[in-house]
């Protein structure tokens, strides 16, 4: 009988896409896909090892499903992702629940560490985090699935002072057009609708692989593949954002108009100590090139508090820049101390009280500022990615082009009596903080 490998996925949703491949390898294997680690023999972890917040997740998941060798049939627990690649030797030592680890890089031979598992030789397979994704992934998308994320690139080239994704993924590496539009392709004739491009620094997309900045040609590409509706861009870099991109983003009617650009603090000392691009100024420009081009866009960013140094003044003059500028969306993190980073050795730490306190005030402010753009959608028609119908209220839940999966508002919808999957056109009749109630017009 097969063995059945269940796999569990932490962090960001480039991990979902490194679990889908992992998942294809696994069935091409001959192992059977579960659901969930209680009816699994072997369950995979995917960890993030980000911050602390993210560790700590990464580590109590192991160990509460570790329980399952007591409590249901697994066999073997393998630890995968961003965790392993940077702390190998210390989980093998210190957690004996661990059947095997495999790091960021070595990802595709999951398989075969499966089976060193189970005939209990504890493999740990943690080389450069330079795997390569040109391969066109077969990934298995389950019935209804509107919206699917895609990895145009992976690794970063960026050395700002508190991160350390260049050394959990390596430098960046760029996949060619061509992968990329077949993986789209195979995408959409599951049924993918939304297509969410993906990296750590999206805008840097070709530079490597074609000497140029290429995003934009690369949405033009996407943007042929029929089934697609909607093409969501992911954290794109302020300093390689080009008036080319711009104007795609601005034109192409499947271009979502919502930019995630991490701009993390509007403060030229702080940005300058983190090694973040530009300074305030430009950050302005930036904005208003954008806004007076694209007039409905939504923009996302988001801030760290707390960052060694900065000063109550400073973190004042952040927050009259947070509601001056009136982001539509905003994620708010405090500093994370994270051992090899060159900010981890800077001075003036700031205390975890304080930095709560900041993060809590600055999203205090965000809440009112998101509430007061949301007004704009009132007894406006948008359209609306249908995703669940929730039966105890009888309504259908969705999101508008301006919101991203997981992270930012939805839309309460009445009227619908369709399947989930479909864009419709639903008129706004109230909002909320975050949300919008509408009533579907088809």
């Amino acid at each position: 009988m097969a063995e059945k490998v269940a796999i569990v996925t932490l962090g960001c949703e480039k991990n979902l896409v490194d679990s889908d491949i992992m998942s294809q390898l696994i069935e091409e294997k001959g192992y059977q896909r579960v659901a969930s680690p209680a009816e699994a023999t072997v369950c995979i972890v995917n960890t993030c090892g980000f911050i602390d917040a993210a560790k700590e997740e990464s580590i109590q998941t192991i160990l509460d499903i570790a329980d399952y060798k007591e409590t249901g049939q697994l066999k073997a627990l393998i630890v995968a992702g961003c965790l392993t690649q940077r702390y190998k030797e210390t989980l093998m030592q210190e957690m004996p629940e661990i059947d095997g680890i495999v790091g960021t890089g070595d990802f595709d031979k999951i398989a075969d560490i499966i089976e060193e598992a189970l005939a209990g030789h504890k493999p740990v397979r943690v080389g450069n985090p330079v795997f390569s994704y040109e391969r066109v992934w077969r990934r298995n998308v389950a019935k209804g699935t509107a919206t699917a994320y895609l990895k145009i690139a992976e690794g970063c080239d960026n050395r700002c002072t508190f991160c350390i994704i260049p050394q959990l993924r390596g430098p960046f590496r760029s996949r060619s057009f061509e992968s990329i539009v077949e993986e789209a392709r195979l995408l959409a004739e599951q049924g993918v609708k939304e297509l969410c491009l993906i990296a750590q620094d999206l805008t840097n997309y070709g530079v490597d692989r074609y000497g140029r900045h290429a995003l934009p040609e690369l949405i033009h590409r996407v943007a042929e593949v029929d089934g697609i509706e909607w093409i969501r861009l992911h954290y794109m870099y302020p300093g390689a954002f080009t008036d080319e991109l711009l104007e795609v983003i601005a034109t192409n009617p499947k271009v979502c108009k919502y930019i995630d650009m991490p701009l993390q603090h509007s403060e030229d000392r702080i940005l300058k100590r983190m090694l973040r691009p530009g300074r305030q100024r430009d950050i302005r420009e930036l904005i208003a090139k954008i806004r007076d081009r694209i007039p409905d866009v939504a923009l996302r960013t988001s801030i760290i508090v707390g960052f060694p140094g900065e000063t109550e003044e400073e973190f004042e003059r952040l927050c009259a820049f947070v509601r001056e500028i009136e982001f539509d969306r905003l994620g708010v993190f405090t500093y994370s101390q994270e051992e090899g980073t060159p900010a981890a050795r800077l001075p003036d730490q700031i205390d975890e009280e304080t930095k709560e306190r900041r993060a809590s005030t600055l999203m205090e402010i965000q809440r009112e500022v998101a509430a007061r753009r949301s007004q704009r959608f009132i007894g406006k028609e948008l359209p609306v990615l249908i995703e669940r119908y929730d039966g105890q209220s009888d309504v259908y839940i969705g999101r508008t082009q301006y919101d991203a999966p997981e992270i930012d508002g939805e839309v309460f919808v009445t009227g619908y009596r369709g399947e989930p999957g479909r864009i419709v056109p639903v008129r706004i009749t109230h909002a909320h903080d975050y949300d919008l109630t509408g009533v579907a017009c088809a």
